[in-house]
């Protein structure tokens, strides 16, 4: 009875405030926002790495989808999808004692994009730089919804500090049904994409959609603004952007590495052969693409076949696998006449193991040849000497590094790179630093 009272006063809330203008509505909002009191000391926040902890989150997806319209009952009792199984998405979830309460996804940008791509546009946002993120994939269990945002606010903090500081993702998209826009608007401070709301989202079973976007870069100053002169209870700036909570569990890196995969190929096979249809289901670029990404004999098996037609056409790998990675590092060029090197802060984001991409805030002249000091890890350095062989399509700022000559420690990353399955062994990478010699051992493509 408590539960339909609650509820029925949120449906008349939600309608008395419908005739406002959105100004006046999201002020409404913003005062009843409650984050004064912090998580209890038994939830926690994490990456979902074991088999139990991903059939929790997909189990806890399902109900609320089901429960929600947004998908037919499966025989497996979860929502799994494709995009679950790729490198580049990270599941995230809260855990009350042994009991998953929580889940959310993060899926970066990867050669099989986002879901909401088949329905948005969003190259405006992908012309201002920095890397996308689709938010996808959030459940909060039936017997938490009502407590305040006890694992809703949290889980969205912990999922904003992993986008910034291990994800390397600068903006975050979402397609969410058009009743629950409000309050990503007004008060998370997400704006609508160009696009007109979609009648019919096939990914969510047809049900209707809003696209919106939140850049993470402008968002101290957005919130800054919707939350001035509130107290900290009742700032959401305070609480994402001030507030420390000792809920959150991290992963562990060696290496500044931004994918955090998790499936080896026993969980590939567990969840998209065996107790789901979705390898079944994958359309033929869809399998091209999953060959390309496991490029590794260990998960061949469990991978849908190819057409027969496709592995010599469409099956086409670049001569040098490219692993995402966030590393902070310095290019430095001695000019003609000149008394000391000039220096250029830059930040590599993808290598390979004959060169690198990186962004600069300074434009650099192409060939222009120096000595680049890159921080692989917070124990991990090496010193390359390279030049500049191109700039990106986008900015001038974006620039393509080429090793003059091989470098032992750049070799042994990019091997360990190459080698490790998930980001436990990524972290265990000595037994992949050896030897650098090509071999023949094949590894998974870590970044699409």
């Amino acid at each position: 009875m408590k539960r339909r009272i609650r509820s029925l006063a949120r449906q008349t809330l939600r309608f008395a405030t419908s005739w406002l203008p959105s100004r006046q509505r999201y002020a409404l909002m913003r005062n009843a926002v409650r984050v004064e009191e912090p998580p209890p000391d038994n939830l926690v926040f994490k990456l979902a790495e074991t088999e139990d902890e991903l059939t929790a989150c997909f189990k806890l997806l399902h109900d609320a989808y089901v429960g929600a319209g947004f998908m037919a009952p499966d025989p497996s009792g979860m929502r799994v999808t494709l995009y679950h199984a790729l490198p580049s998405t990270t599941t995230l979830l809260a855990k009350c004692d042994d009991q998953v309460v929580g889940t959310i996804s993060l899926i970066r940008e990867s050669a099989l994009g986002f879901p909401l791509q088949r329905i948005f546009d969003i190259d405006a946002i992908r012309a201002e730089g920095g890397n996308i993120a689709e938010v996808s994939a959030l459940a909060v269990h039936r017997r938490w919804r009502n407590k305040g945002g006890q694992v809703l606010f949290p889980l969205m903090k912990f999922m904003r500090e992993y986008a910034v500081k291990y994800f390397d993702t600068r903006h975050l998209v979402i397609a969410v049904n058009p009743r629950h826009i409000p309050m990503y608007e007004g008060l998370l401070c997400f704006r609508r994409l160009k696009q007109n709301p979609v009648a019919h989202y096939d990914f969510v079973n047809g049900a209707p959609a809003v696209g919106a976007h939140l850049d993470l870069k402008k968002m101290p100053d957005l919130y800054r603004r919707a939350y001035r002169n509130k107290p900290p209870g009742k700032s959401l700036y305070h609480y994402f952007l001030e507030l420390t909570l000792k809920h959150f569990q991290f992963p562990d890196k060696r290496f500044f590495t931004t994918n955090d995969p998790v499936m080896t190929p026993a969980l590939i096979n567990h969840f998209f052969n065996r107790e789901t249809d979705a390898f079944r289901r994958a359309t033929e670029r869809e399998r091209v693409l999953l060959h390309a990404i496991y490029d590794l004999p260990a998960y061949k098996a469990y991978l849908p076949p190819l057409p027969g037609n496709t592995q010599h056409t469409e099956l086409r790998h670049r001569q040098h696998q490219r692993f995402s990675v966030m590393c902070p590092a310095e290019f430095k060029v001695m000019l003609p006449g000149s008394a000391k090197p000039i220096s250029y802060p830059m930040k590599v984001i993808e290598c390979s193991r004959t060169g690198f991409r990186a962004t600069c805030d300074s434009e650099i002249p192409l060939t222009t040849e120096g000595t680049a000091y890159i921080e692989l890890g917070e124990s991990d350095r090496c010193v390359l000497k390279v030049f500049v062989l191109r700039h990106g399509r986008v900015s001038k700022t974006i620039l393509m590094f080429k090793l003059k000559e091989p470098d032992e420690v750049w070799l042994k990353f990019v091997r360990a790179l190459r080698m490790a399955r998930t980001h436990d062994e990524l972290g265990d990478a000595t037994r992949f630093l050896a030897s650098t010699s090509s071999g023949t051992t094949q590894a998974p493509v870590r970044a699409a």
